[in-house]
């Protein structure tokens, strides 16, 4: 088996610990390891970092390339831009498919984003065993929901349709982010995963359904291949989609598996406090902080010390350049104030 991360991203979500040239994957926001290593970690030993590969951007590339000395570095690939998940993901299978023996039937691609956070590893690595075995048994596209433990709005989500084996199910179709009504409904009904934009397949068998659904896209890949010197001039006149509209919602047997793994896409600095230690008054702490007379904040210096007397349900972050203060339940807004940092021209700050 062998993996494809997706290791993109602009820096906004966790401002202003990230940035352009340190997005939330390379950041270490439980532990020692940034969310990238406990990705490669997780995937140990179902999927050696020999097995690894890392689809990211040219300005994060050498730095992945620190961060993981033990993948291969040739096997991070730099995108000559941003156009998406179909193209990035189109490409790399491009490429790694050179590598791989597609008469194997056991020889499968699983593909994972960088910056998700899984508390049971154990857990994720069976559902992804299965997968493969699934994948290779019947030749499926298969994507990784996971169990919804609250009715969210912020996901996009899987209804599931006709059973294949035990909880190995059709994917019926991609449901978008809902309202709160939909998501409690959906919540109750048992009928749904949250997207978790994992999929599992061989190699050929994505190749083919892309040139099946999308072959101007396929086409494109194709000419790349022929003449890689010229990567950067066709690789800007791709598709520039999502692979879930450009091929996964096309496909009339998509198969899912659940994951109850401790699965957090980690979209805010909300969603961090949920899962970082508290203390008795539900103040999640990180750095050279504390908190007096006060409750349920999220209080992270990277440098320096943070003190906080009487506030509740705050963010302060403090870096060597930029302290945040926002109250938590607003921390989906933290691209405004970027907004604001790139209209005064603030471009070191970005």
């Amino acid at each position: 088996m062998k993996a494809l991360i997706l290791a993109g991203g602009s820096g906004t979500r966790f401002w202003p610990l990230s940035r352009k040239r340190r997005p939330k994957q390379l950041l270490a926001l439980e532990g020692e390891r940034s969310l990238l290593q406990e990705t490669v970690d997780r995937l140990r030993p179902l999927v050696e970092p020999s097995g690894v590969w890392i689809c990211t951007t040219e300005a994060l590339a050498e730095a992945i390339r620190e961060q993981l000395p033990e993948v291969p570095a040739e096997q991070v690939l730099a995108e000559p831009e941003g156009r998406n998940t179909a193209a990035a993901i189109g490409w790399a299978v491009c490429r790694m498919s050179a590598t791989i023996d597609n008469d194997d039937p056991q020889e499968v691609i699983a593909v994972l984003p960088a910056d998700h956070r899984m508390s049971n590893a154990p857990q994720f690595r069976t559902a992804l065993a299965r997968a493969r075995e699934a994948v290779a048994a019947r030749n499926l596209v298969m994507t990784l929901g996971v169990r919804p433990r609250w009715a969210e709005t912020g996901y996009g989500y899987l209804e599931l349709g006709e059973s294949l084996d035990g909880d190995l199910q059709r994917v019926a179709r991609f449901v978008e982010k809902p309202d709160a009504a939909t998501a409690e409904s959906y919540l109750t009904s048992g009928r749904h995963l949250w997207n978790a934009g994992i999929f599992v397949f061989r190699s050929s068998t994505f190749l083919e359904l892309l040139a099946c659904h999308q072959p101007a896209l396929a086409s494109g890949l194709d000419a790349i291949a022929r003449a890689p010197e010229r990567t950067a001039e066709i690789y800007a006149t791709l598709l520039a989609e999502s692979i879930d509209y450009a091929l996964m919602e096309k496909l009339d047997d998509l198969a899912t598996l659940p994951l109850d793994c401790g699965w957090s896409d980690l979209g805010s600095w909300e969603a961090l406090h949920e899962i970082l230690p508290k203390d008795a008054q539900g103040n999640a702490l990180k750095g050279e902080a504390f908190a007096l007379d006060a409750s349920d904040n999220l209080i992270f210096s990277e440098n320096g010390t943070i003190a906080v007397l009487g506030g509740s349900g705050l963010v302060v972050v403090r870096t060597d350049d930029a302290v945040l203060v926002l109250p938590k339940s607003r921390s989906q807004e933290v691209k405004k104030i970027l907004s604001e940092i790139s209209a005064r021209g603030r471009r070191e700050l970005e």
